[in-house]
């Protein structure tokens, strides 16, 4: 059984059942609760999770990082999330069941001026910002890294899923080299899943 919605954002969304369980897709990638929740668990398993007590996801999608979190690693502390479609976050809270509680804020606005503007640090950042199959350029400039990692806590980590079987574009290498000009450990993971790039920053 397959419903499809249509986003301006995103295009046509699929919400569909396999093997018992619900997935959002866009035409080309898994959005939410297939392959991609299972790269950003792997993500978060890379971070100390337990001294987090505050958590930025930029690109909330339909929630199943938030799902994630909640279920296989029992985190119920701050949850800040931003989506810019709101047909999407209607879709985490009518299909999957992720909405706003004590625990989660969501705010539908770009990710990009949300950073921007911002001022408030947090201890875990994932950024998780595809259209499709790809990570818009904004999302791969300096001067977007430069508003990133003032939010950033003194001890905090930031998960970057930064692309999908295509690590090797020009954009994202020069990205990895100007983090590395910073005082961060940077990690690049290839291949998780055997499909996208994460890249993690920890501080030192």
């Amino acid at each position: 059984m397959t419903k499809t919605i249509a986003s301006k954002y995103s295009g046509i969304l699929e919400i569909t059942w396999h093997n018992g369980k619900k997935y959002l897709n866009s035409k080309n990638a898994n959005y939410s609760y297939g392959s991609l929740q299972k790269i950003l668990k792997f993500g978060i398993e890379q971070t100390k999770l337990k001294k987090v007590n505050s958590i930025l996801i930029l690109g909330m999608g339909g929630g199943s990082v938030v799902e994630t979190l909640r279920k296989d690693f029992k985190y119920n502390k701050s949850i800040t999330a931003i989506e810019i479609d709101p047909v999407i976050v209607d879709i985490a809270s009518t299909e999957f069941g992720i909405s706003e509680d004590e625990h989660l804020h969501i705010h539908c606005t770009d990710a990009y001026s949300f950073v921007k503007t911002n001022k408030e640090q947090y201890d875990l950042i994932i950024v998780d910002v595809f259209i499709d199959l790809s990570v818009p350029d904004q999302f791969l400039s300096e001067t977007f890294w430069d508003f990133l990692l003032r939010l950033k806590s003194s001890r905090g980590d930031i998960i970057f899923n930064a692309a999908v079987k295509d690590s090797k574009n020009e954009n994202i290498q020069q990205l990895i080299g100007y983090l590395k000009t910073k005082i961060y450990k940077v990690d690049v993971y290839e291949n998780v899943n055997d499909t996208n790039t994460l890249i993690i920053l920890k501080s030192l």
